[in-house]
């Protein structure tokens, strides 16, 4: 009896040690992410919020995303081949899409693009760096500087776990 009752405290010990330890972790960033809220500060400022479709993807070291910077749905293209340049911006000017690697620290992210829509994003020894919190399945972006240097006025970008 006292066999039984000292295998079931160690087993309930191990489990709860283990669910301490996976507790205690830091949330991941790794996952499919979804921007829901961006709060712009400085003249002119706002929080814009439903956003148009997006998506931010990281994994270990890598990163993603792909957004519609625009106020309203993008007219949609029948034939690109015929569409004038001023149709074309309208449906593809919005369009944001990057990719690189990332390092983070405690409460710092860095991106470093590798390919870009826009080719100014990739220049030689470009960067974003953000300040960053996750609680739960929200996670917030605050833009900080880039390799030109401090932004002024910097928003925040709330996502939410997709995945």
């Amino acid at each position: 009896m006292c066999r039984v009752l000292n295998s079931i405290l160690a087993v309930t010990a191990v489990a709860g040690v283990a669910g301490f330890a996976e507790s205690s972790r830091a949330p991941s960033m790794e996952g499919a992410w979804q921007a829901v809220e961006v709060s712009m500060t400085g003249p002119g400022a706002r929080t814009i919020r439903p956003l148009q479709p997006n998506l931010a993807i990281f994994t270990a070291k890598h990163y993603s995303h792909i957004d519609i910077h625009a106020d309203g749905p993008r007219p949609s293209l029948t034939d690109p081949s015929k569409a004038s340049a001023e149709e074309l911006r309208q449906a593809w000017g919005p369009v944001v899409a990057e990719a690189g690697g990332y390092e983070h620290s405690r409460d710092s992210l860095v991106m470093h693009p590798v390919v870009a829509k826009n080719p100014a994003s990739m220049v030689q020894g470009a960067f974003t760096s953000y300040a960053y919190r996750i609680a739960g399945d929200t996670l917030w972006l605050t833009m900080q500087r880039t390799e030109r240097g401090p932004v002024t006025n910097p928003p925040t970008i709330k996502f939410t776990r997709v995945e």
